[in-house]
């Protein structure tokens, strides 16, 4: 059997684990429910939504009703996707008001998103301190991206290397090199926006994962590997 095949066949699941929908987030153009028929056509196991967080959006108001708000477009997902062999799991990409870096958040329940809400005007620092566990992860998004900061490293645990948005230049070959050379977790997603683009970077697994938590796991284990369009990636060993 050649490499490729003994790969695909080892890792038979795929996950997208970067997904806007609409309206949730106002860049998304594909709502939902269509958003779910397009990943269980290219036949993946497992779809986190990760809408945007923004400050400038939900800082104002009353934190609950602002949680729910932004929830309905995972409901509206997990609704969807009843009866199929598609796992809809919670991510959530969040803006601090400090500047324009995004964080990819997974490991987490609904109820989290509210709890999320009062810190959006701190910043990564006091977020980490404050929320980080040991059942999630904190990613840095497209870290390399023009107008992005570099996060403190002790305020991540990791890096999407692989941010395939087609209209960005995200310099993934500069975000793999520094976590590389740093010893971070390496993601990748999509960065699904636009109705022809699903599936452009997704994530392979021996097992299917079923939630946000078992994504968190995954990425933990280090055992995954990027499928490109079909090209595949083995992320490199990294420091515990």
């Amino acid at each position: 059997m050649k490499l490729h095949s003994a790969l695909s066949a080892q890792y038979p699941h795929k996950a997208e684990l970067h997904t806007h929908t609409k309206p949730c987030s106002r860049c998304g153009q594909v709502p939902p429910e269509e958003v779910v028929e397009k990943y269980l056509a290219i036949g993946c196991s497992s779809l986190a939504i990760t809408n945007h967080l923004l400050s400038e959006v939900y800082s104002q108001g009353d934190p609950h009703e602002l949680a729910e708000q932004y929830l309905a477009d995972y409901y509206a997902a997990k609704k969807a996707a009843e009866g199929t062999d598609l796992s809809v799991l919670l991510g959530v990409e969040i803006r601090f008001s400090e500047n324009g870096n995004d964080y990819l958040i997974y490991g987490i329940e609904p109820a989290d998103v509210e709890r999320m809400i009062p810190m959006l005007n701190s910043g990564i620092e006091a977020f980490y301190r404050a929320f980080k566990n040991d059942r999630n992860l904190i990613i840095q998004a497209h870290p390399f991206r023009k107008n992005m900061v570099l996060a403190p490293l002790d305020s991540i645990d990791g890096v999407e290397s692989f941010n395939l948005h087609p209209f960005h230049n995200s310099r993934v070959a500069l975000a793999a090199k520094y976590a590389k050379e740093n010893g971070l977790l390496v993601t990748g997603g999509t960065d699904y926006h636009d109705p022809t683009h699903e599936g452009l970077c997704l994530l392979r697994t021996a097992e299917k994962i079923h939630d946000s938590y078992e994504l968190a796991e995954v990425l933990k284990s280090r055992d995954y590997l990027f499928d490109i369009s079909d090209h595949l990636v083995i992320p490199p060993d990294v420091k515990d």
